[in-house]
């Protein structure tokens, strides 16, 4: 929908102080603002009337569909899927009957990975799609969850994206793409791309408009500590952490979230350059900036007190709250010109994106005729969702160990095959649960739609030949002794239970001895698998002489090297959402092939940590008690692309002007196979101290069997050197394959 400049210009003339504060605050918890009556229908509370009343309308309204254990709502008592049309009429409806102008409210809603709310989709955390290196697969699954969010009647979806896995004891790693900028870059693209459509031409028409968080450097938080100090340098936030900033701008995202952390001690939601000088005038945003969950109140030892907390974000460059006081309080500025000034810039963005979604009424009109959710269209776009979030679990699921003993992969497929070999044990503290596939931020499934790694095989194979062991003393020795096959399903998990305890901000506040292990809230100083899993382990393998495969279900890069060295086969799933463990036993039992790629490096001892790829030293031979501190390193993938080989890889820096063309030939075998290419480069003679390597680009290919194809990388020339550097060579290598390197010399740039 076209914006009406002169329709907004005058709404904005039309509006009292405090109502134009109120249309940039988002206080109300939106679970809060509809209640059910004697009849059992929605009906707008009590909580909802006076806010509207306080402010003459609404602006934004957070997670009315939201549910989980911090908003305690449940099957039992929160909004099911075919209801959602109803609470949306009866929100929007109470907006337009007790505002002031006829504005309705935008509603936004937690879509991290998949939309949290009942019913919603549950894609892979991003730590998962990022296993994929798959951009185009992101983008069609984001594009299904934004189908569902638009038809189920919301405007805005808060989506994780911006944010860099650089030390694996931060809890939040989950919400990563990986440790790399480039590909999570490519991936925030791929989200605002499929959720707002190109060039946006999806909001209000099937879309929703996208708020990436979290802006800026939140992964580089002293010791992965959440929402704390990232102390480092403009160069390195500049290269590692605002290109995926950088990308969704360029893709049209409308939305960003300030950042709990501060940069060199300049709070993200307080910082006049973040916000200002970098996002609006260099890169040229032009929507809305949104603080994350009370982020403005936690302003106050800085400035003095709340409303000086939400002064201080408001001149920022914070154009919406959320959930916090110090936006409430902007009233008290009424004197001020610059917060006058302030607002009504804000208030612009605000209302400039209400008119993208029919939220303003038309000239001559007193209200809004706003359109009203489709149950059909949901159920159709939550299916679609569905076989998205299919597709990307079984993406997501990566080989980084096979044939550590006599057995390989394929052999153990044979076994389990074989009906009249031994049981297959499912072992592990994982190994019958669905919950610590899902990741933070998701709301509870129904118990249909439940599912884990036993189950699953058992569907397939049979209660007689699958046998459950959770711990090694489930099974009794002589079942131990005539296993075929040991699965042994460990990690962590995000899941809460509706018992537990939260902060003010929706973050896990205590973790009992088998609680959540990762997620908002559960940073930990020991990346060793929790609950003594290695043990458990070693207990198994001293108990059978049978192949173990064990799958990794981790948010985080935890140390896996007892699992790797007592296991034949280990396969990571990250937290490959809702099918997770149907496509863990699509890998064993139908031979699905692995196409997935580490998204982060995985350390081989809890201490030598972080390591990451793109480090500019090497931790190797460092430590004098750990030699070789990397287990597998980012983009180890030993997957679907192993049988392929590559021949006839060069370098072109004439052909194409600002860039470096780097061409090789890749052939499959009677497989065929599917998955990314990726292209590291090692660059010397310029003024800095090279990064060990750099993804400077990734080619995601499907061949087919016996397929002969050519891949072009492009490298843009801006990549490998800064303005000022002198001649610079460039080493170019294939999935750190030192066969497959060629070398460029780049002529000097003044």
């Amino acid at each position: 929908m076209s914006i009406n400049c002169a329709a907004v210009d005058r709404l904005i003339d039309s509006m009292s102080f405090t109502q134009k504060v109120g249309q940039l605050n988002q206080r109300l918890l939106g679970w809060k603002s509809v209640e059910r009556n004697a009849a059992g229908r929605l009906v707008a509370s009590d909580e909802l009337k006076q806010e509207i009343d306080r402010w003459g309308g609404l602006g934004t309204l957070y997670g009315l569909l939201r549910a989980d254990p911090w908003s305690g709502q449940h099957w039992g008592n929160g909004i099911r899927p075919e209801e959602r049309t109803e609470a949306i009429a009866v929100v929007q409806q109470t907006v337009l009957e007790r505002g002031a102008h006829g504005i309705g409210a935008l509603l936004s809603e937690e879509a991290p990975h998949g939309h949290q709310a009942l019913g919603g989709t549950v894609l892979p955390t991003n730590l998962g799609l990022g296993a994929t290196f798959d951009p185009q697969g992101v983008q069609e699954a984001e594009a299904a969850v934004a189908a569902e969010l638009a038809a189920s009647g919301i405007h805005i979806a808060l989506v994780s994206g911006l944010d860099i896995a650089r030390d694996p004891r931060w809890g939040r790693c989950e919400e990563c793409f990986g440790e790399d900028p480039l590909m999570a870059a490519r991936m925030c693209e791929a989200i605002v791309t499929g959720m707002q459509g190109e060039h946006r031409s999806k909001v209000g028409h099937g879309g929703v408009a996208v708020v990436l968080k979290h802006l800026a450097a939140q992964g580089e938080a002293v010791g992965g500590r959440n929402g704390q100090s990232a102390v480092l340098g403009p160069h390195d936030l500049h290269e590692i952490h605002l290109p995926p900033v950088a990308a969704g701008v360029r893709a049209g995202a409308l939305g960003f979230m300030a950042a709990y952390n501060d940069i060199d001690s300049v709070p993200c939601c307080a910082n006049p350059w973040l916000l200002k000088d970098y996002l609006r005038d260099q890169l040229g945003f032009d929507g809305i900036v949104m603080a994350d969950g009370l982020a403005v109140d936690r302003l106050e030892d800085m400035a003095g007190s709340i409303p000086a907390a939400g002064r201080a974000a408001l001149l920022a460059g914070v154009d919406v709250s959320l959930w916090d006081e110090g936006f409430t309080r902007l009233e008290e500025y009424a004197d001020d010109e610059q917060v006058v000034a302030a607002v009504d810039t804000a208030l612009r963005r605000v209302l400039e994106l209400k008119a993208m979604f029919g939220l303003l009424p038309e000239d001559g009109a007193d209200t809004a005729a706003i359109a009203m959710p489709s149950a059909d269209a949901v159920a159709q776009a939550t299916a679609d969702g569905r076989e998205q979030a299919k597709r990307m679990a079984r993406e997501a699921i990566t080989l980084i160990n096979d044939g550590q003993s006599a057995a390989t992969l394929d052999d153990i497929r044979s076994v389990i095959a074989d009906a009249q070999a031994g049981p297959v044990i499912v072992a592990g503290p994982f190994a019958d649960d669905f919950g610590c596939f899902l990741g933070d931020y998701t709301a509870p499934l129904p118990a249909d739609e439940q599912s884990s790694v036993y189950r699953q095989l058992v569907a397939r194979l049979g209660e007689d030949r699958v046998l459950l062991a959770a711990k090694p003393s489930d099974a009794p020795a002589d079942q131990w002794a005539r296993a075929s096959t040991v699965v042994f399903v460990c990690g962590s998990t995000s899941e809460r239970s509706y018992d537990s305890e939260f902060d003010d901000n929706g973050a896990a506040k205590a973790v009992t001895e088998y609680g959540a292990t990762c997620g908002e809230g559960v940073d930990l100083s020991d990346i060793r698998l929790p609950w003594r899993q290695d043990d458990m382990l070693g207990e198994v393998a001293a108990l059978t002489t049978a192949p173990i495969v064990s799958v990794a279900v981790c948010g985080r890069a935890h140390v896996l090297t007892d699992v790797l060295e007592r296991s034949a086969v280990t396969i990571w799933a990250g937290y490959a959402g809702q099918y997770g463990p149907q496509a863990v036993s699509d890998v064993l039992v139908d031979g699905a092939d692995m196409s997935g790629r580490l998204p982060v490096t995985l350390p081989a001892y809890p201490a030598a940590i972080p390591v990451r790829y793109n480090d500019r030293q090497s931790a190797a031979h460092v430590y004098k008690d750990a030699a070789e501190p990397i287990l597998r390193g980012f983009g180890y993938g030993a997957g679907s692309l192993a049988a392929v080989t590559f021949s006839e890889m060069h370098a072109d820096t004439q052909s194409h002007p600002g860039e470096v063309l780097v061409q090789v030939t890749a052939h499959a075998d009677d497989h065929g196979a599917a998955g990314a290419v990726n292209l590291f480069a090692h660059v010397s003679g310029g003024r800095r101290i090279p990064r060990l390597a750099m993804l400077v680009d990734s080619v995601y290919m499907d061949l087919n069997a016996g397929e002969r194809r050519d891949i072009a990388f492009h490298v843009p020339c801006d990549r490998l050197r800064d303005v000022g550097d002198g001649q610079v060579q460039v080493t170019c290598t294939l999935d750190g394959d030192s066969t497959h390197t060629v070398t460029a010399t780049l002529p000097g740039e003044y």
